[in-house]
């Protein structure tokens, strides 16, 4: 059995560690499945308007998701660097 001192920063050091890097990384690769699969199913019907319409909107939100991650975890590091609590939280 694990000893030591258990802070609330500890906690949310593990919650961070264990359940919101690894979902980050699990919807930044779906957002990236997303767009290929809309650019293969573009590529693949060129004669076929309606799959291409949906490959398109496939990678159009494919893209989409891919930036907002994005944008939150740059939203995030900047308010991490202007409260100082990166180290705390693992970042």
């Amino acid at each position: 059995m694990p000893t030591g001192d258990y802070t609330i920063g500890s906690l949310v050091e593990k919650i961070v560690e264990l359940v919101i890097n690894p979902l980050i990384t699990l919807l930044m690769i779906v957002g990236t499945v997303v767009f290929l699969w809309g650019l293969v199913e573009f590529l693949m019907n060129p004669d076929n308007e309606e799959k291409r319409s949906a490959g398109k909107r496939h990678m159009i939100w494919g893209i989409v998701g891919l930036f907002l991650m994005v944008s939150v975890w740059g939203i995030i590091q900047i308010l991490c660097d202007f409260f100082e609590t990166c180290q705390i939280l693992g970042i």
